[in-house]
């Protein structure tokens, strides 16, 4: 399912099945984004919700999961599950996170970051290919953000994800709140981290807020898109050019009508850079 470069989606959540599905809607999300492991059982009422809404709006796939980084072998039964999905629904990608979620086939229920260095990347080289392989799709993966570094890192952030992308093929999922969370975690200059970023290989953006307590940012997803957030993800697009954008939020999930009004924000900021995409 083809979807444009200058397109602007949502996170699909409960709460919205209803107004989504409202004839006439103003304002109306150009796609939806679902998370995989909610329509993963082959029947039931969100299956029969996802359905009717599939009829009115492309969707992409996002879960959180595949534990690509993890020590364990790779959950068979949950790509088999995966890719009935993607087969049922066609979404225009399917993504998860770069992360670990889980260890000792137990699941944490968290998406904890990775060393960012050699032996990791070997790590992930052969998993991300047995996961696309296993799919018959290019698999995106998402920035994710962080709290901590390891002290056997030896490579930037935005630099292991170029290389990962490069060797791997896999498409990236650039979480433009994820990289300014960690930024203000980590000291570093967001734009510097975009600027390393390889543009051909940015599939999708994030758009969400987050918890600012001064010396901490923490990546809650419950809050409007905060300006400096808005002006990075300006930064990114002039960069990278334009890209199928979505707001996405977790908690304290307000009435559509307000996360659509948000969205517009996002569609009128692009209209104004005037970027043509990559031809």
């Amino acid at each position: 399912m083809l979807i444009s470069p200058n397109s602007f989606g949502l996170g699909l959540r409960v709460e919205h099945y209803q107004a989504l599905a409202e004839p006439g809607l103003a304002h109306k999300p150009d796609w939806l984004e679902i998370i995989s492991e909610n329509y993963l059982v082959p029947g039931g009422k969100p299956l029969r919700h996802l359905e009717n809404l599939r009829r009115d709006y492309p969707l992409v796939m996002h879960g959180v999961s595949l534990s690509i980084g993890s020590s364990d072998p790779l959950d068979l039964a949950y790509l088999d599950q995966l890719k009935a999905l993607a087969d049922r629904v066609e979404p225009g990608w399917v993504s998860d996170h770069l992360c670990w979620t889980g260890v000792d086939h137990r699941n944490l229920h968290d998406l904890l970051p990775l060393p960012l260095n050699r032996a990791m990347l070997e790590h992930l080289l052969p998993r991300i290919d047995q996961v696309q392989q296993h799919l018959g799709r290019r698999l995106v993966l998402e920035n994710v953000s962080s709290y901590l570094q390891f002290a056997d890192d030896e490579l930037g952030e935005a630099d292991f994800i170029a290389e990962l992308a490069r060797r791997s093929g896999c498409g990236l999922l650039l979480d433009v709140n994820n990289v300014y969370v960690s930024s203000r975690n980590h000291h570093f200059d967001p734009r510097a981290y975009i600027d390393r970023i390889p543009a051909e290989a940015v599939v999708q953006i994030h758009l969400a807020g987050h918890e600012d307590q001064g010396d901490l940012v923490i990546d809650t997803h419950d809050h409007p898109i905060c300006e400096a957030v808005w002006q990075l993800y300006e930064y990114t697009l002039r960069r990278i050019g334009p890209r199928p954008s979505m707001i996405e939020r977790d908690d304290h999930i307000p009435p559509l009508a307000e996360l659509l009004m948000e969205l517009e924000e996002a569609r009128r900021l692009a209209a104004e850079l005037q970027l043509e995409p990559a031809t």
